[in-house]
C-alpha cells in the first residue's frame, strides 16, 4: 500500500492530506512547526495565516468568488473550515485566524488515515511504495531548498525575487497605446505607452516620492542581477530612466510619426494575450502608490492589475521547465510539490494547488486517467495554463484573476458583464468536470 508523505501543514499541506485521506491513502503529514519555527509563523498551529486573515470576495462575479465557488464543486476541505470560522466581512470571507487554525487541526486529527509528525524533513528519501507531497511553502528551509535544487536543478529555483505590475488588456486604451517592434525587427509584440518630457519628468518625481516598503537587510545580497527596483533606477539620474527601460529609440509613435520622449513598454505574459506585464517596473513602492501613479501614464486611467509589484524573499520553482504536468518532478516522479512553491499567490490559491496536486497523487496511486482541469475555469488556467506558460524566461508568481480566462464567447459588452459571463462559464465547466470524475473510494472518521 503507498503511503504518501505530505511536508508542510500549511493551506496547501493539510488540504492535500484530507483530500487523500478522503480516498483512502495513508497519509504522514510532516510539520516542523512548532520544533523549528519560521521568520513568518508565529505558533504551532497547522493552516496558520501569517498575514491578512481575509481570503478575499465571496462573489461569484470576482475572480477569488469563483475560484471558490470552482473549489466548493471539488469539495475543498479548508474553504469549509473557514466557513465555520468566518468573521463579519461585507462581501469577503475574513476568518478568525486562531480558530481557523483550530478547526484544521481538529479535521486533521479527525481523520484515521492521517498521521500528523512533527519534524523537520531535510531530504526527501525514495522508497518503495512511498510518494511526497512537499508543500513547504516561500519560507522553505535552506536545507530543503538545497534538497529540490539538486531534483530540478538549480536554474529552476528563486531565490529572491522582484516583480512587475500586470494589467489585463482589456483595461488598457488601446486607441492611445501602440504596438510596435523596435526598429521595426520582429513582430509587434510589445505594447508601448508615450510619454513626453512632461509626463517622464512627472512619472520620475512620483517614483522618487512615493512611500517605500523597506526590504530586510539580510534579503538584499540574494537579489538577482537586473531586478533593481525602477524607483532606485530613477534616484541615480533625472535621465536614467529614459536611457535604460524607457528608452524610446526604435519606437516611433503611429498616431504621430515621432519618437516619444520615452516609452514604458509592456510585455505578454500569457499565450492567450489577455495579460501584459510593465518591462522594468519591478519595484518596492507601497501598493496603492503604485496604483495612483501608474494610472496617470497615458492610456492607463482605468487599468485594471492583476498583480502589483513587490520585493521580497521568496522561494518558488521554476514551474514550466522543471515540473511534469502532474506537479511532479521528470527526474524524480515520486516527488509532487503543491502551494506557492509552484508559483501561486494567496490563501485560496493555495488550497486549490493543494486539492488538485492530491487528485493528481490519487490518479497516480489508483491508476486513473484524470483529465486535463476544464481551460474555462480559473483552476484550470491558473493550474494547468499559467503554471506551464513559458512565453516569459521566467515564472513569476499569480493568483487568480479573470484575465487568465479567454473571452466569453459572443459580444458581452461591458466589464462587468463581461466578468459575469466567464464566471458563470467557469462553474458550469467545473460542475461538469468534477461530476464526471472517476468514482474514488472515501472513508472519513465521524467527527
Amino acid at each position: 500500500m503507498t503511503d504518501v508523505h505530505v511536508v508542510g501543514g500549511g493551506l496547501a499541506g493539510t488540504e492535500a492530506a484530507l483530500q487523500l485521506a478522503a480516498r483512502g491513502i495513508s497519509v504522514t503529514l510532516h510539520e516542523m512547526r512548532p520544533r523549528v519555527s519560521s521568520p513568518a509563523h508565529r505558533t504551532g498551529l497547522l493552516a496558520e495565516l501569517v498575514c491578512s486573515n481575509s481570503l478575499k470576495s465571496l462573489d461569484p462575479d470576482t475572480a477569488s468568488g469563483c475560484l471558490k465557488a470552482e473549489l466548493e464543486l471539488l469539495g475543498c476541505r479548508l474553504l469549509g473550515a473557514a466557513s465555520r470560522a468566518a468573521v463579519p466581512a461585507g462581501a469577503a470571507l475574513a476568518v478568525d485566524p486562531a480558530a481557523f487554525a483550530a478547526e484544521v487541526e481538529e479535521m486533521v486529527g479527525g481523520e484515521d488515515l492521517i498521521r500528523l509528525v512533527r519534524d523537520q524533513i531535510q531530504a526527501l528519501e525514495p522508497g518503495p511504495d512511498r510518494l511526497w507531497v512537499v508543500c513547504s511553502g516561500p519560507l522553505t528551509s535552506p536545507t530543503l531548498q538545497t534538497e529540490l535544487g539538486g531534483i530540478a536543478g538549480r536554474p529552476g529555483l528563486h531565490f529572491f525575487d522582484a516583480i512587475a505590475p500586470t494589467v489585463t488588456l482589456d483595461s488598457l486604451d488601446t486607441s492611445v497605446i501602440y504596438r510596435a517592434a523596435r526598429y521595426g525587427k520582429g513582430d509587434a509584440d510589445y505594447l508601448n505607452i508615450p510619454l513626453d518630457q512632461r509626463a517622464y519628468e512627472e512619472l520620475v518625481a512620483d517614483l522618487l516620492a512615493a512611500e517605500k516598503i523597506t526590504v530586510k537587510d539580510f534579503d538584499r545580497g540574494m537579489l538577482f542581477d537586473g531586478c533593481q527596483p525602477i524607483e532606485e533606477i530613477a534616484a541615480s539620474g533625472p535621465r536614467t530612466l529614459a536611457f535604460g527601460p524607457l528608452r524610446p529609440v526604435g519606437l516611433e509613435n503611429p498616431h504621430t510619426g515621432e519618437r516619444p520622449f520615452a516609452v514604458v513598454q509592456l510585455r505578454q505574459e500569457n499565450r492567450e494575450g489577455t495579460l501584459y506585464g510593465l518591462v522594468g517596473f519591478q519595484t518596492r513602492i507601497k501598493h496603492p502608490e503604485q496604483k495612483r501613479i501608474l494610472r496617470k501614464l497615458p492610456g492607463m486611467q482605468s487599468a485594471e492589475f492583476v498583480r502589483l509589484g513587490q520585493m521580497h524573499r521568496n522561494f518558488y520553482l521554476d514551474s514550466p521547465r522543471v515540473l511534469a504536468r502532474d506537479f511532479s518532478f521528470p527526474r524524480r516522479p515520486d516527488v509532487f510539490v503543491a502551494g506557492q512553491i509552484t508559483g501561486v499567490e494567496g490563501y485560496v490559491e493555495s488550497m486549490a494547488s493543494g486539492l488538485v496536486t492530491a487528485l493528481k497523487v490519487a490518479a497516480r496511486i489508483q491508476g486513473l486517467a484524470l483529465p486535463p482541469l476544464p481551460p474555462e475555469t480559473i483552476c484550470g488556467r491558473l493550474l494547468e495554463g499559467f503554471l506551464f506558460d513559458d512565453t516569459s524566461s521566467r515564472l513569476t508568481p499569480m493568483n487568480a484573476n479573470f484575465g487568465l480566462l479567454p473571452p466569453p464567447p459572443g459580444k458581452v459588452r461591458g466589464k462587468k458583464a463581461r466578468k459575469e459571463a466567464k464566471s458563470a462559464r467557469a462553474r458550469e465547466a467545473m460542475r461538469f468536470w468534477a461530476e464526471a470524475l472517476p468514482d474514488q473510494p472515501v472513508r472519513r472518521r465521524p467527527r
